[in-house]
């Protein structure tokens, strides 16, 4: 009799803790919260010449408040240098999706886990992805055979533009004068101001998106001061080891801060016209840039250090002596 309800108790024992575990693993289940920004990779890891395809959501993404606002992303490398940045528009429903990143170059120097971060407003994200490094190689044109419809584009078979059916001429009627028609561009040009340019494609280990206060203060990535500071960067900065190192650190700091200002800019248009008034003497001053030879370490770090000391007068010193003079003269003007 003892052992059977010594058996019946401990029965009693295990369904009770069976119950009490269900219920904890509920509740503990309903408290999992969605993160501010959920993103994942199409790859667990990455080679050298691979393209990173980045997927996402903006979990309390309101069209009507967030139309129109940017999300910024970052990638750094494992000793926390930045190597790539970007800017994503996310669609109404707060989704987004970015492949513009293309693993290795000159900035992945390192193998292991590269950190993404995202910022949209205050809401924060991340995610990891793990380069491996490797070897990237380039087929040799001469190893690839297009057929006689197709054109030979950066190392890959493209299909030819279809020849444009041309539509009768109208009758011209006296006094009337007809108005030249835009050139068709083919597959890899867009029209821009009237002439077929080829587009642009980011080159492996390159920043990205670039110069975000600058973008936003003139509307547009093809604007030509916005060109101009990309084209000082890339084919005048990055072409020595003491600019690529400048850059480096320079990144570090301005992407700190960089994001909030261009979201500011693009919320606020006296703010905008407020900057792009700021920035115009900076512009001014990085021309001299362009009397530097590409790949010349002397000229590029002489003729930068004179740009900074030049700014810093322009910027702080100048400001500084006169707001003391405009002190010195309203006290002069109490006594």
């Amino acid at each position: 009799m003892k052992m059977r309800l010594g058996g019946f108790l401990a029965l009693a024992l295990l369904l009770i803790s069976i119950t009490f575990y269900t219920f904890n693993g509920s509740a503990l289940g309903a408290t999992i919260e969605t993160p501010p920004i959920s993103v994942t990779t199409e790859l667990p890891l990455y080679e050298n010449g691979d393209r990173v395809v980045i997927n996402g959501n903006i979990r309390d993404y309101d069209p009507d408040v967030d139309s129109g606002k940017g999300l910024t992303l970052i990638i750094k490398s494992p000793d926390n240098n930045i190597v790539a940045i970007g800017q994503i528009t996310p669609s109404s429903d707060g989704s987004f999706a970015y492949s513009k990143i293309v693993a290795g170059g000159p900035l992945w120097k390192l193998n292991g886990d590269y950190i993404i971060e995202f910022h949209f407003g205050s809401l924060k994200g991340s995610t990891k992805v793990v380069y491996t490094g490797g070897t990237f190689e380039v087929p040799l044109p001469e190893q690839i055979t297009c057929t006689p419809n197709q054109n030979l584009i950066d190392g890959k078979c493209v299909n030819k533009a279809p020849k444009p059916v041309k539509e009768p001429e109208p009758v011209k009627e006296p006094g009337t004068i007809k108005e030249p028609e835009p050139p068709v561009c083919g597959k890899g040009t867009e029209l821009i101001n009237g002439i077929c340019k080829p587009i642009k494609v980011e080159e492996p280990g390159k920043p990205g998106g670039g110069c975000l206060i600058a973008t936003a203060a003139y509307g547009s990535e093809l604007a030509p001061q916005v060109q101009f500071l990309r084209e000082i960067r890339d084919n005048t900065l990055l072409s020595t080891s003491s600019g690529m190192a400048f850059m480096t650190g320079f990144n570090q700091l301005y992407y700190s801060f960089s994001p909030t200002i261009a979201d500011l800019e693009r919320e606020h248009p006296l703010f905008q016209e407020t900057v792009r008034v700021l920035i115009t003497p900076m512009l001014s001053s990085l021309s001299i840039m362009t009397l530097a030879e590409d790949g010349s370490e002397a000229q590029v770090l002489g003729l930068g250090i004179s740009v900074i000391v030049l700014n810093l007068g322009m910027y702080v010193a100048a400001p500084t002596v006169i707001g003391f003079k405009v002190h010195k003269h309203l006290k002069s003007r109490k006594q």
